[in-house]
This record gives structure tokens, sequence and C-alpha cells, in this order.
């Protein structure tokens, strides 16, 4: 099942040369909004990419109960932040 998602993002660069990215996941019962840190040399196309593919990460690791233990060195996503309105 491929997921298809309506993506808007808007790009800011930061002072470190690395690109703030604000997202907007449109075509979902509950609309969710986003922030993802990228470098520089991203393209618009790899950014609509790593989007969807941190979202369809996020979906993954909320049905595994393992991330709760600690066998697996679960690490946060610190570059990865998605609400939900």
């Amino acid at each position: 099942m491929k997921n298809c998602f309506k993506i808007n993002f808007t790009t800011k660069k930061l002072t470190s040369g690395n690109v703030q990215v604000k997202f907007h996941v449109l075509d979902t019962p509950k609309p969710r909004y986003g922030y993802l840190l990228v470098g520089a040399d991203y393209s618009d196309q790899e950014i609509i990419d790593e989007i969807k593919l941190r979202l369809s990460q996020r979906s993954h690791s909320k049905m595994d109960l393992l991330r709760f233990t600690f066998k697996n060195h679960w690490k946060d996503d610190h570059q990865f932040f998605l609400y939900s309105a």
C-alpha cells in the first residue's frame, strides 16, 4: 500500500547553513503539520521524499511495542516534529 500525501511546505535558511522546512499534510482525516531540519543541498523533491519517509516511519513505529523497551536502543528523532490540528 502506497501512502499518497498532499504536502505543502515552506523553507527557511538558518544561520547554521541548514534549512528548516515547515510542512502541512492536507489530505488526511485530521490535518497534520510539522517541521523538518535538512541540509542546504536538498532539492524540493528530496524534501518531499524525506517527509513521506518520516511520516511512514512514524506510522509504523506507533504499532511497534518494542519501542518501549531498552533492548533496541530506540532514539527520538530531533530533526522531525509532527503535530495534528
